[in-house]
């Protein structure tokens, strides 16, 4: 028979070996959150041509605008990563998703807002101004009208919000969305109109699309912002009505202050 103290001493090691497997099965958890709130996980979406690869190359500190300059304007075909680390170990990693509608991009689609949830979403479009896509086959630059672009970015938009929708819907992810109106440079004169047309309640296609979204996912819990940005500009003094390299650094600091916020790393 066993006696008491014995009987108290295996009692007391099954407690301690119960808490160390529990605490080793939480490890994987907590390791994974730690990531979370240092190195969020951010989709970068957009139509073809907005330049969505040159941003995340920014923003990542990936290459200088000098060598993001000489990147092709139209990106690849399937999903791209970038990560940012700063010295107090923070940052973000970035998942570019295609913009060609192709089977690679509905895959890409399925992995951020399904397989593998971001926890906030940059959203790329160009007022208009995106690289047009030749046709298949031909030779030369593409060639499409602002108007059939904007109509193109919306028929774009209208396939992403969907999925974030139906991921906020099911999860507590993603929490903020940013609309990055790119090449802003191009439309130095009419930065403030593009914003207005890109933002929620500005009674704009783009703009009902966002009013939709918030409606469906839970307005009080999405934040959406919508901020200029270029990922160049025309040179130290530009002219002809074109911004400056310094003026769209500002715009681009402006954009990773807010993301700052947003992912609780200020």
């Amino acid at each position: 028979m066993q006696s008491p103290l014995r009987h108290g001493r295996a009692a007391i090691g099954t407690t301690i070996a119960g808490g160390a497997l529990a605490a080793l099965s939480q490890a994987p958890e907590r390791a994974s959150r730690l990531l979370r709130h240092r190195y969020p996980t951010v989709a970068v979406t957009g139509m073809t041509g907005v330049g969505k690869t040159r941003l995340a190359d920014r923003l990542s500190r990936r290459a200088s605008a000098e060598a993001a300059a000489e990147a092709p304007e139209v990106g690849s075909a399937v999903m791209e990563r970038r990560t940012r680390r700063n010295a107090r170990l923070r940052g973000y990693r970035f998942r570019v998703v295609p913009g060609e509608n192709a089977a690679t991009r509905l895959g890409a689609l399925d992995e951020v807002f399904h397989d593998e949830p971001v926890d906030g979403v940059l959203h790329v479009v160009a007022n208009g101004y995106a690289t047009p896509r030749r046709t298949g086959g031909t030779s030369g630059a593409g060639v499409a009208s602002r108007e059939e672009q904007l109509a193109a970015e919306l028929e774009d938009w209208a396939i992403t919000a969907h999925r974030i929708a139906s991921m906020a819907v099911r999860r507590d992810r993603p929490t903020w969305l940013v609309v990055a109106v790119t090449k802003a440079d191009l439309f130095a004169d009419d930065i403030d109109a593009a914003v207005r047309y890109y933002s929620p309640g500005s009674g704009s296609p783009f703009g009902d699309k966002l009013d939709e979204l918030r409606a469906l996912a839970g307005g009080a819990r999405l934040s959406i912002d919508v901020l200029p940005v270029c990922a160049q500009g025309g040179g130290r003094k530009a002219a002809d009505g074109r911004l400056s390299d310094r003026a769209c650094t500002d715009l681009l600091n402006k954009l990773e202050l807010r993301m700052a916020q947003l992912s609780g790393h200020v």
